[in-house]
């Protein structure tokens, strides 16, 4: 999985830019608001979500644009693209060979992950980033993962506006509750099979200069579709109390800890959290290459900012052996003098290619 091309069209700052890239590194570098991180996002959108900032729609739009924008790649002989229209703001159009698409369709032409720095914080932030981080990991995977999991939201916000607004139709909850209850033991099983698969990759890891992070999915039980809705049906009564849905696999969390000491990641320090980061990624795109044929995209935005020489020495002999291409920003080129010869170095300056 590598972009062979990237253009862009009045996705934030740059009002048209096209990327040819080449080797598998893309070394991004430049000054502070030239545009680096935007070209990371408009990658990101090129699989299922709302990319790596988790923006609206009408805010990637070029202020003094058209009103929308496009972003299109092609990968081998496979044309990609992702656009919003200026007359239709908050709908995102998705291309695959020159014909329409479903958004989530594109899960099973790439996998693409990410680490930004508002990720450093994933640890101390709440259960909702943990679930979000951990259905990238399992999307990548399982594209399948996609379409139930959008189809649990549909049904579970139905099934939240229905207690909110009192509403008492049993037959009406009893379809609701069967549709939730059918995708969220398959969204529960497939998070299971992840974490069960990546805890077995980074058990099997050589020392490393980063820690290494041990996994448990809260709750961990593969539901019985059956069960799960006879659970809803006994709860209508508090949950209308509360005018929400208070059990199921919208509240699931990844409990990570520290392999070398047993602290919780959330009590370990920033470098550690960094680093347990890290560790995922790297075992995560060995794992996808081994179960879906090809690594994953991997964007890692300001990635080598805080780490001394050795480590990001060592990080970018571990991204190398990965087999994935790699998008990584800097503010300065030399942040990146170990990253090898056959990277693609690309200044980036005022919204264009250097």
């Amino acid at each position: 999985m590598a972009l062979d091309r990237l253009d862009l069209t009045d996705f934030r700052n740059h009002a048209a830019l096209s990327v040819r890239p080449q080797g598998r590194f893309i070394i991004l570098h430049g000054a502070n608001g030239a545009g680096k991180t935007n070209i990371l996002e408009a990658v990101s959108l090129l699989v299922p979500g709302r990319g790596l900032r988790r923006s609206n729609l009408h805010e990637m739009a070029r202020q003094g644009g058209c009103g929308g924008f496009a972003v299109a790649a092609k990968l081998d002989e496979t044309a990609l693209g992702t656009a919003v229209s200026a007359e239709a703001p908050g709908r995102r159009i998705v291309h695959i060979n020159g014909a329409n698409a479903a958004i989530n369709d594109l899960a099973e032409w790439l996998s693409i992950l990410w680490l930004t720095p508002a990720m450093d914080r994933l640890f101390m932030d709440g259960a909702g980033a943990r679930r979000r981080f951990l259905d990238r990991l399992v999307l990548a995977l399982e594209p399948s993962h996609a379409l139930n999991s959008s189809r649990y939201e549909n049904a579970l916000r139905q099934r939240n506006r229905m207690l909110s607004e009192g509403q008492g139709d049993a037959a009406w909850f009893d379809a609701v509750e069967a549709s939730m209850a059918q995708y969220a033991a398959a969204i529960v099983e497939s998070r299971s099979r992840t974490v069960a698969q990546l805890s077995e990759r980074l058990a099997a890891m050589p020392p490393s200069p980063f820690a290494r992070p041990l996994l448990v999915l809260e709750d961990d039980s593969i539901p019985v579709a059956d069960t799960l809705a006879a659970g809803w049906k006994a709860n209508r009564g508090r949950e209308r109390a509360a005018g929400r849905t208070l059990s199921g696999p919208h509240r699931n969390d990844l409990l990570v800890r520290h392999d070398g000491h047993g602290q919780p990641a959330a009590s370990c320090s920033t470098g550690e959290q960094k680093a347990l980061l890290l560790s995922l990624i790297l075992a995560h795109a060995r794992l996808v290459a081994e179960l879906r044929g090809a690594p994953p995209i991997l964007l890692l935005d300001e990635i080598a900012a805080h780490l001394d020489p050795g480590r990001r020495e060592a990080l970018f002999e571990r991204l190398y052996d990965t087999g994935s291409q790699v998008w990584m920003t800097g503010t300065e080129e030399s942040l990146f003098d170990s990253a090898g010869s056959d990277a693609l170095r690309l200044h980036i300056a005022e919204s264009a290619l250097g």
